[in-house]
């Protein structure tokens, strides 16, 4: 049975916008043989039971998150399709602990380069989603995806990078003075700044804070690869050197409006630089990616690929809908917690979860900390609506008076009884003479 590879479509000429998407495709591409497997850029979450991508489909079975689908891909295999097979104690454990280390430093750098930077989101990032993205996922993804990085980054204190939070709080600095009387209401703004020079003016701060990061990150890298070829092992990759691709090429390849992270990484790392260049066609090819190399069926002349692309299938109407009715609930204030605490209580309870006893019974306790929340939020709300309806009939909101007015003008304008008073005849036989 052929494997398929469900990940975020291609961008920036790279197979995947997304980094555990190109190291799970970089992973397939020197472990797995290229008849075993395709390659679909679904770019819908929603294919997979766990609602994310990488995800692998094997039949009925399916598997997400990079280090999974290389557990499952070494127990489906027998261990033939394991590039850490031949590794020894020592080189085991720098894999591990530099693929962890890896994770938590490069992707809030990816965040902070391609969605917390305003120019490079709106110029360059958002563009790549529509690309990609059917109607209605288009409009609903980006928005998603974008304040999800924002809040992952939002620890490391460089807001100057995010310019429509810079105006915003300028205007509403604005605003308060305004009120306030201390500049004139008719005052002209400035037009908006740019990164750079709200970086050069203002945030020296942030620029220290970027070198730090920066250097977080490619100075043990590029230490670790030393002279060698690959990062673990001098002959051959493994699973790390797949999961360095992946982040590394987000932050090397893409054009950007602001590429401080590739001009970082350039000046930094020289050695790790020519090693991403050098993976990067390795598992991906020499040629830049297209779009349109994804959908090899609807291309009229579609050109000779690295990677097995198969063409998703349509959306039916069905999972439309279904991502409309999700949309809406998770954009619902009650209803948005109480999916949340339902997806984190099947986390904790999956078999799966790679979870201490200590780490479940904090996020049991948390998940039921999120139910007596939403219970309290339910709570509130009905007892508001019971105590202003309560108001509104004590104070004779309901009452019936339009009718008791209308009755009381009927009762005014009631016609009165017409008493007409008769005078006495004339005498007749007076105005006769008689």
């Amino acid at each position: 049975m052929v494997l398929e590879l469900h990940v975020w479509g291609p961008a920036f000429s790279l197979p995947s916008i997304d980094p555990k998407c190109l190291a799970a495709i970089a992973y397939f591409s020197q472990a797995v043989p290229k008849d075993a497997w395709v390659l679909v850029a679904s770019s819908d979450p929603s294919v997979s039971p766990t609602n994310e991508l990488p995800a692998l489909k094997n039949g009925p079975t399916w598997v997400s998150q990079f280090r999974n689908i290389v557990d499952y891909l070494r127990q489906y295999s027998d261990g033939a399709w394991d590039l850490d097979s031949n590794l020894n104690a020592l080189e085991t454990a720098d894999n591990t602990a530099f693929s962890s280390f890896l994770e938590s430093r490069a992707q809030p750098l990816i965040d902070l380069s391609l969605y917390v930077s305003s120019q490079n989101y709106w110029q360059c990032t958002s563009p790549a989603y529509g690309d990609l993205l059917q109607w209605p996922n288009q409009w609903l993804l980006p928005p998603r995806i974008h304040s999800a990085a924002k809040a992952r980054t939002a620890h490391l204190g460089l807001s100057a990078l995010d310019l429509d939070a810079m105006e915003d709080q300028r205007k509403r600095d604005h605003s308060a003075a305004v009120a306030a009387g201390k500049i004139p209401a008719n005052f002209i703004q400035r037009p908006r700044d740019t990164v750079s020079k709200l970086l050069g003016r203002t945030s020296h701060q942030s620029q220290f804070r970027l070198e730090a990061l920066t250097g977080e990150l490619f100075e043990p890298l590029e230490a670790m690869l030393g002279g060698k070829d690959y990062l673990v092992t001098a002959d051959r990759p493994t699973s790390l050197d797949c999961l360095a691709t992946g982040y590394l090429a987000l932050a090397l390849v893409p054009e950007l409006t602001f590429p401080w992270l590739r001009d970082a990484m350039k000046s930094k790392a020289h050695s790790l630089t020519a090693y991403t260049q050098r993976m990067r066609h390795k598992c991906y090819g020499t040629a830049a990616v297209k779009v349109a190399d994804a959908y090899p069926s609807l291309s009229p002349s579609p050109s000779p690929s690295h990677l097995p692309w198969q063409t998703p299938e349509r959306a039916r109407l069905a999972t439309v809908g279904y991502t409309l009715i999700n949309s809406l609930a998770d954009n619902t204030p009650i209803l948005s917690s109480i999916r949340a605490q339902n997806r984190l209580r099947q986390a904790v309870e999956s078999s799966k979860a790679d979870l201490s006893d200590v780490e479940r019974e904090a996020l049991a306790k948390h998940a039921t900390g999120m139910k007596k929340d939403v219970l309290v939020s339910v709570a509130a709300a009905v007892g508001g609506v019971v105590a202003l309806l309560g108001y509104m009939v004590q104070t004779g909101f309901f009452s019936h008076e339009g009718e008791e007015e209308y009755e009381e003008e009927e009762e005014e304008y009631e016609e009165e009884p017409l008493e007409i008073e008769v005078g006495e005849a004339p005498d007749a036989f007076g105005v006769m003479g008689l």
